[in-house]
């Protein structure tokens, strides 16, 4: 009969353990500590990251200008259209019968007869006119005649005066050597000194009444003529007034819209035609309110035809302010370009002023964002929010007072989309 198998024990599966050195231990617990630290600082520095800048943005989005130094020169450009700096309306100086001798776009000469209005009223008035000088001239004629007259009458007087003066002097000095020879008596040498007395006194007045009736006399002639000056004026205004019923060409041009058919009866002051001074061209451009207070009579400008660029200069600004826009008129400096029509469009260029020396940066919708007190600068891939103070704007650049350097890169466009973040990624820059 076998002998059974030995029951194992389990001697076999039991080890002696050794108790772990200091060092031993340290080292098990430090590498997962570490790795725990890295792995806290790598989730630290990506948090840190989304906190400097929640939202990441693509340069591409972006138009960055560079801060420069340098002349800031204020202009302004506008489209404009071609207008006649002469460009009269004639009118009707009285009713009547309009006879046209030119049509719409005929070149004339100055002086050239353009139409003729028949007015009897005004004609009639004229010759009334002319009929009441003549009698008044016929009067102040008569008037000076009777003082002529009168003053000959005077002259006559005294001189009558004056011989019986004479006269009496003699009759005295007969009676004054007849006393001295004791021939006379007293009483009559008394008789011939109050004879040649009478005689001076009536010469005294004989010259005072010839002074004052020559007075009177120019008086009367004076007024006379005065009154015939009065009417010989309101003749030159009734003339004229008939001579401008044939409207003639102010100037070498060309004769715009007619307004009036042939043989209308028209009424006082109704406007005819109008004639285009085609030597004198202005562009007319309209500016906006924000530039009325800089613009001023006498500026320097530029008008661009094709590719040339011509010299001008700001010749009116309008006083008021129409849909937001102030109209303005550009006059050639020089020489204007050839061929120029009217409403024809040019483009114009206004030079307010130069800064000499200026820290500026290219303007952009940035300025009207945040009123240009803000800026995003951008630096090792991050757009950081700076406050800064802007000065003169021109079309195309902004003076900067501070808050900006030169060499500096800016947001001038698509810092709206940046939410007034302090500090945006900016990628692919």
């Amino acid at each position: 009969m076998p002998r059974p198998a030995p029951i194992r024990d389990t001697s076999a599966q039991d080890a002696v353990r050794r108790t772990p050195s200091p060092t031993r231990r340290l080292r098990r617990w430090l590498l997962p500590a570490v790795g725990g630290v890295a792995l806290m600082a790598a989730i630290g520095w990506v948090v840190a990251g989304w906190g400097a800048g929640a939202r990441s943005f693509d340069a591409g989005r972006l138009r960055i200008a560079e801060v420069t130094r340098g002349d800031l020169v204020r202009d302004i450009s506008a489209e404009g259209r071609v207008i006649a700096a002469n460009s009269p309306t004639l009118y009707a100086i009285a009713g009547g019968t309009v006879r046209l001798q030119v049509v719409a776009g005929d070149v004339v000469k100055q002086g050239q007869v353009l139409a003729e209005i028949d007015s009897p009223e005004l004609r009639s008035t004229l010759v009334q006119e002319e009929s009441t000088l003549a009698s008044l001239q016929a009067e102040a004629d008569r008037a000076g005649l009777d003082a002529r007259m009168a003053r000959a009458e005077a002259r006559k007087l005294v001189d009558q005066a004056e011989i019986e003066r004479t006269a009496a002097q003699r009759d005295l000095q007969r009676y004054q050597r007849a006393y001295d020879a004791g021939v006379l008596a007293q009483v009559e040498l008394a008789k011939a000194e109050d004879t040649l007395k009478k005689a001076e006194i009536g010469l005294a007045a004989a010259r005072e009444d010839a002074g004052l009736q020559g007075q009177g006399a120019g008086l009367d002639a004076r007024n006379k003529q005065l009154l015939s000056e009065r009417q010989r004026a309101v003749v030159a205004e009734a003339q004229r007034q008939v001579g401008a019923l044939t409207l003639r060409a102010p100037f070498d041009g060309q004769v715009g819209q007619v307004q009036v058919a042939q043989a209308t009866n028209v009424a006082a002051n109704s406007p005819i035609l109008s004639v285009v001074d085609l030597s004198v061209f202005e562009v007319e451009i309209r500016v906006p309110e924000s530039f009325a207070r800089d613009l001023a009579i006498g500026m320097p400008a530029e008008i661009r035809s094709g590719n040339e660029v011509f010299p001008a200069e700001v010749s009116a600004v309008s006083p008021e302010v129409v849909n937001g826009e102030v109209a303005a008129r550009v006059r050639f400096s020089d020489e204007q370009p050839p061929g120029l029509r009217q409403n024809q469009r040019l483009s114009a260029r206004i030079l307010l002023d130069t800064r000499r020396d200026v820290v500026m940066v290219e303007r952009g919708p940035f300025l009207e964002q945040s009123g240009g007190r803000h800026a995003y600068v951008v630096r090792d891939g991050s757009a950081l929010r700076r406050p800064i103070q802007t000065g003169a704007t021109s079309l195309r650049s902004v003076e900067v007072i501070s808050g900006l350097e030169p060499g500096e890169r800016v947001v001038v466009a698509g810092s709206e989309l940046f939410d007034n973040a302090d500090r945006i990624r900016v990628s692919g820059d």
